[in-house]
């Protein structure tokens, strides 16, 4: 079974464990939310709504709220002395669709626990984490600089053009 959402001003072709970005919508991370704006529910005998399908909803979970990639708005007019740079970025919902409902019906399945990884236990007489993520560094012997060699100045030269000018 697959619907047709409508949010944000963007249509979606979803389906269960779909994970869609939409527009900014309320409700905290881990929370389940309905959107209503169903435009069809397809299956084995589809429902086309007009504009909206009556009693159909889509269950999602709310998995992040986070800010898309920056865009920027540059004007510019030409021999003007004139430009204007604006940028945005937009507001992003992550979500997780759970169920499509039918009828009226209310969420049934509930947001997903998160497994929690185990913790391996270090053997006695080992190391502390921290001993081993920062290893003692060795020291290292620099090389000696390069003297720079004295640059020639152009004083020296200059007598020995005006007393080559002098003899002619």
């Amino acid at each position: 079974m697959f619907a047709v959402i409508k949010t944000g001003g963007r249509q979606f072709r979803v389906v269960p464990n779909d994970v869609l970005e939409i527009g900014k919508i309320a409700g905290d991370v881990g929370t389940i939310v309905q959107l209503g704006e169903v435009l069809l529910v397809g299956g084995d005998t589809p429902v086309l709504g007009a504009p909206l399908v009556a009693g159909a909803s889509v269950a999602a979970e709310v998995l992040d709220h986070k800010r898309g990639p920056k865009v920027i708005a540059f004007k510019k007019r030409r021999r003007k002395n004139s430009k204007r740079k604006r940028g945005y970025r937009d507001e992003i919902t992550v979500i997780r669709v759970t169920e499509i409902l039918t009828d009226g019906k209310t969420p049934s399945i509930g947001p997903r626990v998160k497994k929690e990884k185990p913790v391996a236990a270090a053997p006695a007489g080992d190391e502390t984490e921290t001993a081993k993520k920062a290893p003692a560094k060795k020291a290292t012997a620099k090389p000696a600089a390069k003297k720079e060699a004295a640059p020639k100045t152009a004083a020296k030269k200059a007598p020995a053009k005006k007393a080559a000018a002098k003899s002619e």
